[in-house]
């Protein structure tokens, strides 16, 4: 059995969405995500957003709900220095990167997606979802997701 996390700050919720699952051991390959090698992106979300964790599949279900502001570039920011790492003891599975910051950013959003982009949005498969309880605003200041120091940004659990 698997266990899926994806971790952020405490007070944050995040759900894996149910079709980036499928697409790594599907028989899809074009789906499938190496997570050191791939551009993986994060992208802000206004909370006209509804994520579905069953339909929502790809970047062309969300981009229309993506945020503007000052301080922000369409398609969000490639994760840096991503890596993943096995810890034996533990059976854990740790997906982990840079943290993501804008700076000089005055915007508002609710969500932050996590995809794999390819270029193009129909193609660029959907990985996973941070709900920030409520829309969270910066005015000229520094917007910034810190992922987990111990669980990375997403953690796959063998049990």
């Amino acid at each position: 059995m698997f266990l899926y996390l994806f971790s952020m700050l405490s007070a944050v919720t995040a759900k894996w969405f149910g079709r980036a699952l499928l697409g790594q051991f599907g028989t899809t390959a074009a789906r499938r995500v190496d997570w050191a090698t791939d551009t993986i992106k994060v992208a802000l979300v206004k909370s006209a957003y509804e994520p579905n964790q069953d339909e929502d599949d790809f970047w062309s279900d969300v981009e229309a709900n993506e945020i503007e502001g000052t301080g922000y570039t369409g398609g969000g920011k490639t994760l840096a220095e991503a890596s993943a790492e096995y810890d034996a003891a533990s059976n854990t599975l740790r997906l982990d990167a840079n943290d993501v910051e804008w700076t000089g950013a005055s915007l508002t959003a609710r969500y932050a997606v996590i995809y794999k982009d390819t270029g193009e949005a129909a193609t660029s498969p959907l990985l996973a979802y941070v709900d920030f309880g409520e829309d969270q605003t910066v005015a000229s200041g520094t917007f910034k997701i810190e992922w987990d120091s111990t669980d990375g940004v997403m953690r796959v659990v063998a049990s």
